[in-house]
C-alpha cells in the first residue's frame, strides 16, 4: 500500500470518528469523512477532508458514498467502519424496533459497506478494513445484552472476513476500545432509563443508568485520542495486528472475564445496579 492512502471513515461527525478523520488528514492521507450530520464535520474541511453524507442503514447513500470516492480517487485503500451506537436495557424491555436498529447500524451497515468496498480493493490487489468493535464484544455487560450481541457479531464477522481476504492482499483489523470519554455512554444510559421505566427492571435499570451517566462524565475514562492512535497504527503499519485493544479497563476487564467463573462475573455485573456511585 502506498504511504498516503485514500481512507473512507464512517461515524465521523463526533467522538472517535471525528478525531480519527482529523488525525489521519494531518498525516497527509486523503480522508473522506462520512456521517448523517454533515454540519458537525464542517471544520474538517479546512484540513482537506472531503465530507460525505452517509447513513449506514440506507443502501442508496452507502452506494453513493463509495461511488463518490472511487470517481474522485480511483481507489479506496482503507475503510474504517466506525459508525455505531448503544441502546442499553433489559432483553425483555428493549423494543424490537430499537434492537433491530442497533443491529442495522452496528452490524449490517458495517457488513454492507464492506461488501461495497471489497470489489475495488480486490481489483487493486490491496486494501484494509478496520472495524470498530469493543470490549463489549468480549464480555457481556448487565443490561447491555442487545449491544453485546452487535459487538460479538462484529468480532465474528471480522475474524471470518480476515481469513477470506488474506489471498487478496486485504487486511482486516479490529479496534477494541475500552472505556472512552465520548457521548456514547451518556446516550446509552439515557436509553437504559427509558427502556426500564414502568417495568420490572425500573429500579435496577435506573440505578445502572445513573451510575453510567456519572461514570462517563468523570475523568476515569481514556480520551478518544487513545483509540485514534490505534486506528492510525492500523492504517500506517505495514503489517497491522488483527486486534488493537486500547483504553481504560480494556485489558483488566478482559482478564477478569476470562479468569472469573461465570457466576462470579454475573454477580459482579449485577452488583453495579445496587451500588450508588454518586
Amino acid at each position: 500500500m502506498k504511504d498516503n492512502k485514500v481512507i473512507l471513515i464512517t461515524g465521523a461527525s463526533s467522538g472517535i470518528g471525528y478525531d480519527a478523520a482529523e488525525t489521519l488528514a494531518r498525516q497527509g492521507h486523503r480522508v473522506y469523512a462520512a456521517a448523517r450530520r454533515m454540519e458537525r464535520m464542517e471544520p474538517l474541511k479546512s484540513l482537506g477532508v472531503q465530507v460525505i453524507r452517509m447513513d449506514v442503514t440506507d443502501e442508496e447513500s452507502m452506494q453513493e458514498g463509495v461511488r463518490t470516492v472511487i470517481q474522485s480517487e480511483g481507489r479506496i485503500d482503507v475503510l474504517v467502519n466506525n459508525a455505531g451506537y448503544g441502546f442499553f436495557g433489559a432483553i425483555e424491555t428493549v423494543p424490537m424496533e430499537d434492537a433491530r436498529r442497533q443491529l442495522e447500524v452496528n452490524v449490517f451497515g458495517l457488513a454492507r459497506l464492506t461488501q461495497l468496498v471489497l470489489p475495488h480493493m480486490r481489483k487493486q490487489g490491496s486494501g484494509r478494513i478496520i472495524n470498530t468493535s469493543s470490549i463489549a464484544g468480549k464480555m457481556v455487560f448487565y443490561m447491555g445484552g442487545w449491544y453485546n450481541v452487535t459487538k460479538y457479531s462484529v468480532e465474528a464477522f471480522s475474524d471470518a472476513l480476515r481469513m477470506e481476504m488474506k489471498p487478496f492482499g486485504i487486511d482486516v483489523v479490529m479496534i477494541e476500545p475500552g472505556a472512552i470519554k465520548t457521548d456514547w455512554g451518556i446516550i446509552a444510559a439515557k436509553h437504559l432509563k427509558e427502556s426500564s421505566a414502568g417495568s420490572a427492571y425500573e429500579t435496577v435499570g435506573t440505578q445502572w443508568a445513573d451510575n453510567m451517566d456519572w461514570f462517563y462524565k468523570t475523568n476515569l475514562l481514556s480520551s478518544p485520542q487513545v483509540i485514534t492512535k490505534a486506528i492510525s497504527q492500523a492504517v500506517n503499519s505495514r503489517h497491522p495486528k488483527a486486534r488493537y485493544c486500547r483504553g481504560r479497563f480494556s485489558i483488566i476487564g478482559r482478564l477478569a472475564h476470562a479468569l472469573m467463573p461465570a457466576r462470579w462475573w454475573d454477580a459482579t455485573m449485577r452488583q453495579g445496579g445496587k451500588i450508588k456511585v454518586k
